[in-house]
């Protein structure tokens, strides 16, 4: 018989536009930080998000500290992350000097839990970064609410939520400013790379000069602050802007994808499948599961059970107040209950952009024959 394809976890797709875009960047000349594509992909993020600027950037995790900075986030600052998140919001907020404050998670959507924000507000509180995991988008209302009421910023870390909405409003587009990932696995993807986008116009005035060396705008190398070379190809710009005109038909096929999951996977005990909070316009960047006690067995041994069948996945996040580049520079005593069992119990499936339905049915399949003999 033979041994079926492996299934990895993502294979994104390049559109025919991409591929056109990118070969005129290169036919042109136009490879560096210069070119239209910059210009374009900028304008049309924008829009799609809602905002007036955006500010391409070499990563998701260089957006989110050019946006702290910007804010003036630095030492003697704390800014409030989700304990359950992708270690690069942290690392932005430490690169800046200031100290990470850590809120528990919802267990059903893995987001910031705004009950608990309030408690965490100090003095020295300066941003807010709620964290839009998996597609799924915070519950903003409570978390603006707050911010507006204590003054401090709100930085939406929308890294996995490409297109994804809150009430109708495009995650992004809600705070002080935000910041994207267009990393290879993302909706959209440059390969590496990020945006962050504002309508304050002088963050955005601010960004854009930061970004690019905090060239003065008197004399192009004279300089009166410390700035960074985050500065995106143009290149990268085009194989972007080539992704974003598809981003209604990726959408579409990740709402395909997870009906698909959820038609094959439902009702298996022990397994709980992704929810979709009233409030939210899930995109699904990832299908997200996680594996109690009653499944039969452990979340790692499901993972390793898969993998011999040939079949890629991805476990969750360790909580961020446990990382040891964490631990020994914020030690705290506090301990944030949900972050840590969702953690031990969730994974992802495959689900880029390029799976398809034959693909979605044998893990289904797997997963169902797994159960049975657990």
């Amino acid at each position: 018989m033979k041994t079926p394809s492996p299934i990895p976890v993502n294979v994104p797709v390049i559109t025919p536009e991409a591929k056109r875009y990118v070969m005129d960047a290169l036919e042109t000349g136009w490879i560096s930080s210069a070119g239209p594509y910059m210009k374009k992909f900028e304008e049309a993020f924008a829009r799609m998000v809602g905002v007036k600027h955006a500010v391409l950037t070499t990563s998701g995790t260089t957006a989110l500290h050019l946006a702290l900075m910007s804010m003036d986030v630095g030492a003697g600052d704390e800014v409030i992350v989700p304990d359950f998140t992708m270690i690069a919001s942290v690392f932005a907020v430490m690169y800046t000097g200031a100290k990470p404050v850590f809120v528990d998670i919802e267990p059903d959507t893995f987001n910031l839990n705004p009950l608990l924000l309030a408690a965490k507000i100090t003095a020295r509180t300066k941003a807010i970064m709620p964290v839009h995991l998996f597609g799924h988008s915070c519950d903003m209302d409570p978390i603006l609410k707050i911010a507006k009421e204590k003054n401090v910023a709100v930085l939406e870390d929308a890294a996995e939520a490409h297109g994804a909405t809150y009430h109708g409003r495009v995650c992004g587009s809600m705070g002080t400013m935000s910041a994207f990932s267009f990393y290879g696995n993302k909706i959209i993807t440059t390969g590496e790379g990020g945006i962050v986008c504002t309508d304050d116009d002088e963050l955005a005035e601010r960004a854009r000069s930061l970004h690019d060396l905090a060239h003065s705008s008197k004399k192009r190398f004279l300089h009166e602050d410390v700035g960074f070379n985050y500065r995106m190809t143009n290149l990268q710009a085009a194989l972007g802007f080539g992704q974003l005109e598809h981003l209604e038909e990726f959408l579409e096929k990740k709402r395909h994808m997870t009906a698909r999951y959820r038609e094959g996977l439902q009702g298996i005990r022990g397994l709980h499948l992704p929810v979709t909070k009233d409030y939210a316009g899930n995109v699904f960047w990832m299908y997200a599961i996680r594996v109690d006690e009653t499944f039969g067995m452990t979340r790692d041994a499901l993972r390793t059970a898969l993998k011999d069948r040939g079949i890629d996945t991805r476990e969750f996040f360790l909580p961020c107040h446990s990382q040891p580049a964490v631990a020994k520079r914020f030690p705290t005593k506090e301990s944030f209950p949900v972050s840590e069992r969702v953690a031990q119990e969730g994974f992802y499936l495959p689900s880029g952009l390029a799976i398809t339905d034959e693909q979605i049915d044998r893990v289904c399949d797997a997963i169902r024959e797994i159960a049975d003999v657990a």
